[in-house]
């Protein structure tokens, strides 16, 4: 029998595909059937082309695994030029969204831009490094992004930040630095006690921490987040990189170099 050689290729590149996303097997069955059962072919074609698939993944399964890797490079290409394009497109929103708090220079010649949880043991491992370059470069301009993204603890932290950034600005770093350095998990008992010890109005602060002000400010640092395809904490912004992931003082030092140098030839 000869097999339509589009229903052919349109059921291998199905299987390709499935195999490169994590569905469970059962979704998989049901998903392979369904496309049969919308081909052209008959039920003998359809237990043919099963076996034809079947018996050429076992002998060539290298092939199945090329697949996936090519597509997987194309994406990861396609995604990074996403989000090289969206750091135009919202570049305002990355660098002067007046939500976010900033430390350092207000104008330094770079700016850091840091998404972080303040759940998140690398963010918290890499904070002590941030500060220190943050105080030894007098050109630098950091702009945090408040990601709560890991617990209903983080959230309530960072509305805690973000309403002490709101109420006192200068108060804002000592905040942040204190839940950084924070052990176990975050509680308004605990926030308020930090708020207190720093000079804030706990009232005003229970206020705005529910206000839909804070609301818009954290949904638009997740979407934000996501357009620049950092999907985990920390995740950087420096000039036109995009760094996912806890990145060493003196990668950061180079890139910044880097960045600084590529500006005053600009």
């Amino acid at each position: 029998m000869k097999i339509p050689f589009y229903n052919l290729a349109i059921f291998f590149l199905s299987v390709t595909l499935l195999a490169s996303i994590n569905l469970p097997k059962i979704a998989h069955t049901q998903i392979i059937n369904n496309e049969l059962n919308s081909s052209s072919l008959n039920v003998q074609q359809r237990k043919e082309v099963k076996d034809i698939i079947r018996k050429y993944l076992q002998k060539y399964p290298d092939v199945i695994i090329e697949s996936i890797q090519k597509m997987r490079k194309q994406q990861e290409h396609q995604a990074k030029e996403r989000s090289l394009k969206n750091l135009i497109i919202y570049k305002e929103l990355i660098l002067n969204d007046p939500t976010s708090p900033i430390a350092g220079n207000p104008e330094g010649d770079v700016t850091v831009v840091e998404f972080f949880d303040y759940s998140c043991g690398y963010c918290k491992r890499i904070f002590p490094h941030l500060k220190r370059l943050i105080n030894e470069d007098k050109n630098i301009r950091f702009v945090f992004k408040e990601l709560p993204i890991l617990s209903p603890q983080s959230e309530l932290a960072a509305r805690a930040a973000l309403a002490a950034w709101r109420q006192d600005k200068t108060k804002y770093i000592g905040i942040h630095s204190e839940f950084m350095k924070l052990k176990g998990r975050f509680s308004e008992v605990r926030i308020l006690r930090i708020a207190k010890n720093k000079g804030l109005n706990l009232a005003q602060l229970k206020k705005d921490m529910g206000s839909l002000a804070l609301d818009k400010a954290i949904a638009g640092n997740r979407q934000l987040a996501q357009k620049m395809n950092i999907t985990g904490t920390p995740g950087f912004i420096i000039g036109n990189n995009i760094i996912p992931g806890a990145v060493e003082l003196e990668t950061l030092k180079k890139l910044i170099a880097k960045v600084r140098k590529a500006n005053v030839a600009d």
